[in-house]
């Protein structure tokens, strides 16, 4: 089959990024080349598009879409680690539209509305240098953990959101009886879903004689282990969590000069769009 004759009118890749896991937490071959020399290719038309379907952007499947488009290295979007998704957003974002952002913010003093470019590259930079810890020693035990898969986020963002619409909903009943029974249900319904969420962030538990991995192995320990052992996994999770999270860009109202933290949310429905 001959090349196509328009291939040297093709995309290049515009920035090249150090995924920040390194590759560690991803299953092997969900990525393909040099971690730490990655290709960001910036969107097409088609993945504009793609972008904006409502469904698929809910479900998650027009990101992963996005990201085989725009990062090639990578072979199964949904397996990719969490940690390194929010990298690929970002690049993907400075690769099509530049290192600034647009940003219209109210102040919170005298509610006018300014807007601000923010540098991307920042959460570039702060994603590179962060560290995940992913071993907690308890006595004898080792337990070693590990971020969600993109995959896994997405379920977990799905399942939010319907209890979130269902909240709007039980507000608006009249009947208070019926309210309260659905409101207890709805808070259940979020906490085991926060016990799923840490019971698939451990990834294999070590004794002084075998290392176990297999799930059903693993959740019936948390299930029953002491309380103690489930707050130290539950605290490392969180402060991993914590030291990812990109904490915004500080900011001053043009009008009366009151200081403000500016944070954005790396939604793809918002983040991939042309400001």
């Amino acid at each position: 089959m001959s090349s196509n004759p328009l291939q040297q009118y093709f995309r290049q890749p515009k920035i090249y990024i150090k995924l920040p896991s390194q590759g560690i937490f991803n299953k092997p071959g969900t990525i393909q080349g040099d971690v730490a020399n990655l290709p960001i290719y910036g969107m097409t038309g088609m993945d504009e598009i793609i972008i904006k379907t409502p469904d698929a952007l809910m479900t998650g499947e027009s990101t992963a879409k996005v990201i085989a488009s725009c990062c090639p290295s990578v072979k199964d979007a949904w397996d990719l680690n969490v940690l390194d998704t929010e990298m690929i957003f970002t690049a993907i974002r400075i690769a099509t539209f530049g290192n600034t952002m647009s940003v219209t913010h109210t102040c919170p003093g005298c509610q006018a509305e300014n807007e601000y470019d923010i540098d991307l590259t920042k959460i570039v930079d702060h994603l590179s240098t962060c560290q995940y810890n992913n071993k907690i020693t308890i006595d004898d035990l080792v337990i070693k953990i590990q971020p969600l898969t993109y995959k896994q986020g997405t379920e977990v963002n799905i399942k939010n959101f319907t209890l979130q619409q269902t909240l709007y909903k039980a507000d608006e009943l009249e009947d208070e009886a019926e309210k309260q029974k659905i409101l207890n249900d709805l808070w259940k319904q979020i906490g085991e879903i926060q016990t799923e969420v840490y019971m698939a962030s451990v990834e294999s538990i070590d004794t002084p004689t075998v290392s176990v991995t297999e799930r059903n192995f693993i959740t019936d320990f948390l299930n029953n282990c002491d309380k103690s052992i489930f707050d130290a996994i539950k605290k490392q999770i969180d402060l991993n969590k914590d030291i990812w999270k990109f904490n915004g860009f500080a900011v001053k109202c043009d009008a009366c000069s009151k200081e403000a933290n500016l944070t954005i949310e790396l939604d793809p429905s918002t983040f991939f769009v042309q400001a």
